[in-house]
């Protein structure tokens, strides 16, 4: 069954303007962190957090983090995604979660093309079938071993065989298989992974859940993530030779998102 993008920021750090701006403070301030609060304001934090994000002292970004609840995305995409090695991931596990009659991502240029789709869809459920057989083979092996060999109960004899069989049956399953993933990100890494994954160049479908991800920051800081986006948003596009030449269009699009 097709699956659908679902992403949802869950939590952030409280004041993010405010810590970011005692984090910087303090290092160039002879008096202590509760003094720095005390006579800072949320205005005055703000102003002095835009002017940080034109320098390069970005460490004090690191002291703010993200936290996203992601569903409806392919294991082709977590794959690039936990790439980014700054960050936590908590994913759906294939050894303890069954993948019987799992759910997919359809790439669109295979949805729009019925002969595509066709064999795509007609692929999905070899697989799944494979799956299952695989799943069933390997659980009444298991379950008959533990019970002669180790003198388990059928019950507990089972339900252990069942989780092997995951371990190895999963080996079969594509990188279509729609899966579930919590990542959190502090804002420095955000940035860069905005900067990366937001780009055209980037593959459709993290390019989709990163566009997303920066509109949830958007909203709950602002000062931070407004000029976040492809390299193109703040300067001159990184790619070089590689452009595709919409840099323009692109900066436009992000700086009103």
């Amino acid at each position: 069954m097709k699956s659908d993008l679902k992403v949802s920021l869950v939590r952030y750090t409280p004041e993010p303007v405010k810590t970011v701006a005692m984090a910087a403070k303090l290092c160039y301030s002879p008096v202590g962190i509760e003094e720095i609060s005390e006579k800072m304001s949320d205005e005055q934090a703000e102003k002095f957090v835009k002017m940080l994000m034109g320098f390069s002292h970005m460490s004090p970004l690191e002291h703010i983090s993200f936290s996203f609840a992601i569903e409806g995305v392919s294991r082709t995409l977590t794959h690039q995604l936990v790439r980014h090695r700054l960050a936590s991931y908590s994913q759906q596990s294939q050894r303890y979660v069954s993948e019987t009659e799992f759910d997919f991502i359809v790439p669109p240029a295979i949805e729009k093309d019925e002969q595509a789709l066709k064999a795509f869809n007609e692929s999905m459920e070899m697989i799944q079938s494979s799956y299952e057989k695989i799943r069933d083979i390997l659980t009444e092996n298991k379950t008959k071993e533990l019970v002669e060999k180790e003198k388990m109960e059928e019950k507990s004899a089972r339900s252990k065989a069942v989780k092997l069989a995951n371990e190895d049956a999963r080996f079969v399953l594509p990188g279509a298989c729609e899966t579930k993933i919590i990542t959190t990100m502090n804002a420095r890494q955000l940035l860069h992974f905005f900067e990366e994954r937001t780009c055209t160049r980037a593959q459709w479908e993290i390019r989709g859940l990163a566009t997303e991800m920066l509109k949830l920051v958007k909203e709950v800081c602002p000062v931070i993530f407004d000029s976040a986006g492809p390299g193109c948003v703040r300067g001159a596009c990184p790619e070089g030779k590689m452009s595709c030449g919409k840099a323009k269009e692109i900066k436009e699009k992000f700086l009103n998102l």
